[in-house]
C-alpha cells in the first residue's frame, strides 16, 4: 500500500514567498497547494506555484551539465560532463574572454527564482566581485526598478517603499496590480483578497485602474478601463484637480518635505479635460476620483508593475506617492506606510550621501547605471 507524505516548502518564484504543502508518494511530489497554516501567505497560492513539481519533473529539463563539443552548429555534439568539470570549463571560459577582451566583456544577469533563493543572494556578489565587471543586469530593471528610482529620491533609499495599510484604510486605489492572484507584489501580505473584501464590508471603497478586467477589478466597486501607459498622465490629472480645488491637506508631510509648489507647478498642464481622450477615461470621472480620494477619512493609492514597467514608469511610481502625501496619507495609518524591518541592516546605518544614479553609463547608448546595474534592454547590444 502506498503512502503519501507531506512536506512543506517555501515558494522560490517571486518575493511573495509564499508557503507550499507538498503530498509526495514514492519519492515523487504529486501534489502541491497552499500551506494554510504558514504565517505569511495563509495558504494563497497562484497558478505558478501549484505546477513546480511539473516543472521538476519535465523531460526538457537539464538534470547534469551539458558541454556543447565543436563551433560548428552543424556538427557539434553535446556531452554530459560532472560538475567539477563543468565548473572549470566555465572558469577558464570566463577567464579567457577577459584576458583576451577586458572586463567589460563578460556580465552577469540575475532573474527569478535565483534572485529569492539564500545561497545565490549570498554567492551571487561574490562572483560579481571576482569577475569585476560593471556589466550586471537583473529582473528588476523590467520589473519594479522605476518604484526604487522615486523611492531613492524622495525618501532617499530605494527600498524604502511606502507599501498599503489595507486593514485600517477606507479608500484603496489600485492601478497595475492584480493582488487577487499576486498576493500584492511589493506589499505582500496575508490574505490579500479577503482584506480587500474587508474594506468593502465596513463600508470603505476598492477601485481598480487597469487595461484589463483582472480578477481584482472584477471585485472592486468600479474598475476603470486605462490605455496601456497612461497611468502618469492620470495621477498627474489627479493631482492637478487637488491644487485647482484647494484639496491638499498634506497632514505631517509639510514638516517632512519641500517642493509641494513645484508639484503644483509640474501638473497644471495636465488638467482632466486635456488627458481624457490619451487615457481613455472621461473627465469627470477623473475629477471624481480624485474628490473621493481626498475626501476619504483614510486612503492609499497603489500602483505596482503596470505602473512601472511603460514609457514614464518612474513618473508613475512618483505620482502614487505624490498623491497619498497630498491627501495626508503617507506614513499614516489607513494609508501607505513604511514597513518595520525585523532587525537592523548588517550593512549598519547610512552614510547620509542619498540616492544618486548615473554613476557609469553603458557604452552603446548611455544608459544610466541604477542600484549598480544597467538597464536589461541594453544587454544584446552591450
Amino acid at each position: 500500500m502506498t503512502t503519501d507524505t507531506t512536506h512543506f516548502r517555501t515558494c522560490p518564484l517571486c518575493e511573495a514567498t509564499c508557503g507550499l504543502e507538498l503530498t509526495v508518494r514514492e519519492g515523487t511530489v504529486v501534489r502541491i497547494r497552499g500551506d494554510r497554516d504558514n504565517a505569511f501567505s495563509k495558504g494563497f497560492i497562484c497558478p505558478k506555484g501549484s505546477v513546480l513539481h511539473k516543472l521538476h519533473a519535465d523531460p526538457d529539463r537539464l538534470r547534469a551539465p551539458i558541454v556543447r563539443r565543436g563551433n560548428d552548429p552543424e556538427t557539434a555534439t553535446w556531452e554530459q560532463v560532472s560538475w567539477d568539470d563543468a565548473f572549470a570549463i566555465i572558469a577558464e571560459g570566463i577567464q579567457g574572454v577577459i584576458d583576451r577582451h577586458g572586463r567589460h566583456a563578460v556580465g552577469a544577469y540575475f532573474g527569478n527564482p535565483s534572485v529569492h533563493s539564500l545561497g545565490t543572494v549570498i554567492f551571487n556578489r561574490v562572483l560579481i566581485q571576482a569577475m569585476a565587471s560593471p556589466q550586471i543586469y537583473s529582473a528588476s530593471t523590467v520589473d519594479q526598478m522605476p518604484k526604487h528610482v522615486s523611492s531613492g529620491l524622495m525618501f532617499g533609499n530605494p527600498i524604502l517603499i511606502a507599501v498599503p495599510d489595507i486593514d485600517r484604510t477606507d479608500h484603496l486605489l489600485i492601478l497595475g496590480a492584480n493582488p487577487y492572484e499576486s498576493n500584492g507584489s511589493l506589499a505582500t501580505a496575508p490574505d490579500w483578497p479577503g482584506r480587500i473584501q474587508a474594506i468593502r464590508d465596513r463600508g470603505g471603497k476598492v477601485v481598480v485602474v487597469d487595461p484589463r478586467h483582472t480578477k481584482t477589478a472584477a471585485n472592486a466597486d468600479e474598475w476603470h478601463s486605462i490605455r496601456p501607459g497612461g497611468d502618469a498622465l492620470l495621477l498627474c490629472a489627479m493631482l492637478h484637480v487637488l491644487f485647482a480645488e484647494d484639496l491638499i491637506d498634506a497632514g505631517r508631510g509639510p514638516a517632512m518635505t519641500s517642493g509641494l509648489r513645484d508639484i503644483a507647478d509640474a501638473v497644471e498642464p495636465f488638467a482632466p479635460s486635456v488627458v481624457a481622450d490619451r487615457i481613455g477615461i472621461d473627465a469627470d470621472t477623473i475629477e471624481r476620483m480624485a474628490r473621493e480620494l481626498a475626501a476619504a477619512p483614510t486612503a492609499v493609492v497603489y500602483g505596482r508593475i503596470g505602473t512601472q514597467t511603460v514609457g514614464f514608469g518612474t513618473l508613475a511610481a512618483w505620482a502614487v506617492d505624490a498623491l497619498n502625501l497630498v491627501t495626508g496619507n503617507l506614513d499614516s495609518h489607513g494609508g501607505a506606510m513604511f514597513p518595520l524591518t525585523p532587525h537592523e541592516s548588517g550593512r549598519g546605518k547610512g552614510r547620509g550621501r542619498g540616492f544618486r544614479i548615473g554613476r557609469r553609463h553603458s557604452r552603446v547608448r548611455g544608459y544610466p547605471e541604477v542600484r549598480s546595474e544597467f538597464p536589461v534592454a541594453g544587454l544584446a547590444e552591450e
